[in-house]
């Protein structure tokens, strides 16, 4: 039995195939190629725009697919959410769809944009948007590089931003957040319904997460003699407990737990001055709890 997968064309492509490769699963995408390989024979695996990615998951022809959040709902899909996915194309954070302007604009609020002309690709979004406001607008689907059409083409855009660069550099003013969103793995109903199916979507959630989860922590292991033990135990946060062992050299033990990454650069130095000696770091694969 094969699980009929989705993977994203695009923009997010190289960071998901990296995030499977991170888990364990190795793909190999040909040039021009659309049907990606993989050294896990129970996947079946094809690059699709994650726009369409919702569609072709409640229609069945796919048994699950990555897409975006922002896309599940503007196709108005009934799918499965299996689980979220905190990645995105060049961060973790979530990216979201906001309403913009140019900096020299005089509109501050949506209801000024009243009989105005606005660009986005997502445009059931936005329509229902600006109909919960009561605002009349022109709603115009961008085929891309939507931030460069204000004010020359168009009054306003909705558009994606994840670090705000893009907007920045063609001087442009958020006005207001329409959407939130991230990568998720989403599944088909009846395909969810399967317990085969459910069974492998569920272990594939637990070793991606389980991946993303892993890159907010690092390993440390180190070496201390018995009078130092107990100040440098106090230094270390971890997980659970730290896992101590005696070294053959008598007296000495040998400590090994695991770190948030943003707190190794004050905790070395802390662990050497109490005594801590051949301190080693190390990055970890996965962190499942």
């Amino acid at each position: 039995m094969k699980l009929s997968l989705g993977i994203p064309k695009g923009s997010l492509q190289e960071s998901t195939i990296g995030l499977f490769r991170k888990a364990g699963i190795h793909m190999s995408v040909r040039s021009r190629s659309y049907f990606p390989t993989s050294d896990d024979p129970e996947l079946d695996l094809i690059l699709m725009r994650p726009q369409e990615m919702p569609r072709y998951v409640e229609q069945g022809i796919l048994d699950a697919g990555i897409t975006g959040y922002d896309w599940t709902v503007e196709n108005k899909v009934k799918v499965e959410q299996v689980c979220e996915l905190e990645y995105s194309k060049v961060s973790r954070c979530k990216c979201r769809w906001i309403l913009a302007v140019p900096e020299d604009s005089p509109f501050q609020k949506a209801e000024d944009l009243d009989g105005k002309r606005v660009a986005t690709e997502l445009v059931n979004t936005t329509k229902s948007y600006f109909k919960k406001k009561g605002v009349s607008v022109d709603v115009e689907f961008s085929w891309g590089a939507t931030e460069v059409k204000p004010p020359r083409l168009v009054d306003a855009i909705v558009d994606i931003t994840e670090t705000g660069s893009s907007l920045r550099a063609n001087r442009l003013r958020i006005v207001d957040t329409l959407l939130e969103t991230s990568t998720i793995l989403i599944a088909n109903k009846k395909a969810w319904s399967d317990d085969w199916k459910k069974r492998k979507l569920e272990n594939l959630a637990l070793l991606l997460r389980g991946t993303l989860e892993a890159e907010n922590f690092v390993g440390l292991k180190l070496n201390v003699d018995e009078p130092q033990l107990e100040e440098v135990l106090k230094i270390l946060p971890a997980l659970h407990n730290p896992t101590i062992s005696e070294l053959t050299d008598k007296g000495w033990h040998a400590v090994e737990t695991i770190l948030p990454v943003t707190q190794i650069k004050t905790i070395i130095p802390r662990l050497k001055r109490a005594g801590a000696t051949g301190l080693v770091e190390y990055p970890i694969n996965k962190v499942i709890m």
